[in-house]
């Protein structure tokens, strides 16, 4: 079972948006604005907007994670995606405080997201010129 810290780490990311998800609909009760308004109070629109933000995250780092794991490392993998939820809720827990708040938590999944994603095309890369099958 070569990629199962992989396998962990996606379904702890999938967790992570789970609860965020969670958050936002505790944060609608609290504040008493239901779906489908998302403004009215600026403690939910940046709630709303730092899940969306984790989702429109998600397409890059997926791909980018298993890619890795496969032609890479999966425990080099893992562990990056790792670091990528660490800066996921960090950013949200920042950014659901304040707004100018996020920023160590977006470098944070930013660099980690960076990294699986160049690391996996590199290796792409390499493999197709140095087999001959680009």
């Amino acid at each position: 079972m070569p990629y199962i810290s992989v396998a962990l780490v996606t379904l702890l990311a999938a967790l992570v948006y789970f609860w965020m998800a969670i958050t936002v609909a505790r944060t609608r009760a609290r504040v008493g604005i239901y779906a489908p308004a998302t403004s009215g109070d600026p403690t939910l629109e940046r709630t709303i907007r730092a899940h969306v933000n984790t989702l429109e995250w998600f397409p890059i780092f997926l791909p980018s994670l298993w890619l890795f794991a496969i032609y890479w490392s999966t425990h080099v993998a893992a562990a990056l995606g790792l670091v990528w939820i660490v800066g996921r809720v960090i950013y949200f827990l920042g950014y659901t405080a304040a707004a100018e708040k996020p920023r160590p938590g977006f470098f944070i999944q930013g660099v980690a997201a960076f990294i699986l994603l160049l690391g996996a095309l590199g290796r792409l890369i390499y493999l197709a010129v140095t087999t001959g099958t680009l």
